[in-house]
């Protein structure tokens, strides 16, 4: 129930935004909206079979999504990519991996970094960039890309810091997935940054908590 109540906001915000707001505002809303479903799974102890489905649907609402007019709120954006589906794809995969080896944080931490991190820095790209640079095809700016890397460390020392206790430790931890998965977002192609981002930083600050953590 809290799920859907939360899902239901979401998409009534952006609905909102769209009558008034850009076509990249509606995607900001989505994007950092769903994204902060898996905290509240988290934080509400839901169990792995939970999460599980709903990602499932999540997954499959979205691929329909590109052949029916299920969710046009999301599609109606301006950009043909399946980045969406890769979106749900990501958190789905997260939770598979860390839920069931009782270590749910850095499925948290992958999809925060997404959520927060490609967010923000896209928005200070658009308003504040100057200084443009291209990656196989992909337009971004130092701007936005600077954005992104102090983002995504503060969301790795915040997650962490939670689940692990804040120590000097988690510093080259939250600075070495804030720089990889701002990598990541540059060269990644057609919205698959949506899973290749999460899904590195959850990978990356795991094995890096492992080593110098455990």
């Amino acid at each position: 129930m809290i799920v859907l109540l939360w899902l239901g906001g979401v998409l009534s915000l952006a609905t909102i935004v769209q009558q008034f707001g850009t076509t990249e505002q509606v995607r900001k809303v989505v994007h950092i909206g769903t994204g902060n479903i898996l905290p509240i799974a988290w934080y509400f102890h839901f169990p792995e079979w939970f999460c599980l489905t709903m990602g499932g649907i999540f997954c499959i609402i979205t691929f329909l999504s590109y052949q029916l007019p299920i969710l046009p709120v999301i599609n109606s954006v301006g950009r043909r990519t399946y980045g969406v589906f890769f979106y749900a794809l990501s958190i789905t995969i997260l939770v598979a991996w860390f839920w069931t080896i009782g270590k749910p944080q850095f499925a948290v931490l992958g999809v925060l970094v997404m959520t927060w991190g490609d967010g923000i820095a896209a928005l200070i790209g658009q308003k504040w960039g100057k200084h443009p640079y291209e990656i196989y095809g992909n337009h971004k700016s130092w701007e936005g890309s600077m954005a992104m890397v102090i983002v995504c460390f503060i969301v790795t020392i915040a997650v962490l810091a939670i689940s692990e206790g804040l120590t000097l430790t988690l510093l080259p931890i939250g600075l070495t997935v804030a720089i990889v998965a701002t990598i990541l977002e540059a060269i990644s192609p057609s919205g698959s940054d949506n899973l290749s981002v999460p899904i590195g930083s959850g990978a990356i600050a795991y094995l890096l908590s492992f080593i110098l953590i455990s």
